[in-house]
């Protein structure tokens, strides 16, 4: 005798990509189930459902969104006319009206890191027409609008749910900008991607995908031995790379790459003049062939002195002001508000202080070449 089968609910018949909220609203709203047996079944409380239920409903006046939640409920009503009488073939979801609303989950990925690439860019935003079967991603670069790639509506429909754009402007024309959410969960996307071809090359360290969602990627060129050559760093690792993710008003980063490594620069001096002489056995002497490991002036091992002088030689050329401000946000990782908090500057003026004194910097290093 087997054991009777626990009878499917509609709501697993829904896509994959489908928030928790909308499942949940779907249930009560629209298929009229009580709070209270949806919050036992998800393991919560009925009012975060209740919670979950009243921001869907807000959201509904966005014709994306009240779309899609028409053709979900059509979809939740089938599987439990399905449910209910076991005779009747289940719910061919090819055949319903808008097969692109009932996307799966690899082409949702799929589409997410071709389009919220495009949104990304700066003044870049997605254009859904009433009806029209298909949303447009424009960018704005001139008198007239430049068109950079093309949406199913279906696609479109699942990134409103998932809270990766969201509409700034409504009408018959509708259009959306990408949220922090798409964009943090283009970073995972992404890093997913890189850690797939990590392990295919046999690298065990994979970076955390919740991980680099935070991480503002760029490139540094640093010198060695051999000469120099570019490595990838994250650039949130500072205050200054919040600062270099901003943009200025013509849609350019509010920090250049090379004004932010101006600002490491120093802080790696920083940080190695506050480093004591080496105090045990030099091994490197019998590392290094041609050698006997003597400490000259330039050596790592002679201690802080080199780095301190250099921290010296760039904050006099700085002067005053300029000097107080790097110090503060480059070396002690002071955030903006903070620094003019303590140097009693006004708001919002002390990124335009920094970014001059960066400038300044910049033009001291290259005159050190």
């Amino acid at each position: 005798m087997t054991a009777p089968t626990a009878p499917m609910t509609a709501s697993s018949h829904l896509p994959e990509w489908v928030p928790p909220a909308v499942h949940a609203y779907v249930e009560h709203a629209c298929q009229g189930r009580p709070l209270r047996d949806v919050a036992a079944e998800r393991g919560c409380a009925a009012s975060t459902i209740l919670r979950q239920v009243r921001r869907i409903e807000i959201r509904r006046d966005d014709p994306l969104v009240d779309d899609i939640m028409d053709r979900l409920a059509d979809l939740r009503r089938s599987c439990s006319e399905q449910t209910k009488d076991p005779t009747k073939d289940a719910p061919n979801m090819s055949a319903m009206p808008d097969p692109a609303t009932l996307i799966d989950d690899a082409t949702l990925q799929r589409e997410a890191k071709r389009v919220l690439r495009r949104l990304t860019e700066a003044d870049a935003f997605l254009v859904v027409g009433q009806g029209m079967p298909q949303a447009v991603v424009l960018r704005e670069t001139g008198d007239v609008p430049t068109r950079t790639a093309t949406v199913p509506r279906g696609v479109a429909q699942a990134f409103v749910l998932k809270d990766w754009i969201a509409c700034f402007k409504a009408g018959r024309v509708t259009r959306y900008r990408i949220t922090e959410t798409g964009r943090a969960a283009l970073k995972r996307m992404l890093s997913d991607g890189l850690a797939a071809r990590q392990a295919a090359r046999g690298m065990a360290d994979a970076p955390s995908p919740f991980l680099t969602q935070h991480m503002e990627m760029g490139e540094r060129i640093i010198s060695d031995g051999d000469g120099t050559q570019p490595v990838r760093v994250n650039l949130a690792e500072s205050p200054l790379g919040s600062l270099a993710r901003k943009r200025d008003r013509d849609g350019k980063p509010f920090l250049d790459l090379d004004l932010v490594i101006a600002g490491e620069r120093l802080r790696t001096d920083f940080e190695r003049a506050q480093m004591g002489p080496r105090v045990g056995q030099n091994w490197e002497r019998f590392l290094t062939a041609g050698g006997r490991g003597q400490m000259g002036a330039g050596d790592p091992a002679s201690g802080p002195e080199d780095a301190r002088a250099r921290v010296s030689e760039a904050l006099r050329a700085l002067g005053p002001g300029l000097a107080d401000v790097v110090l503060r946000v480059c070396c002690f990782l002071e955030g903006m508000e903070a620094a003019e908090k303590r140097m009693g500057w006004a708001a919002r003026s002390g990124k335009i202080v920094l970014r001059i004194a960066l400038q300044r910097l910049k033009s001291h290093y290259d005159g050190l070449r």
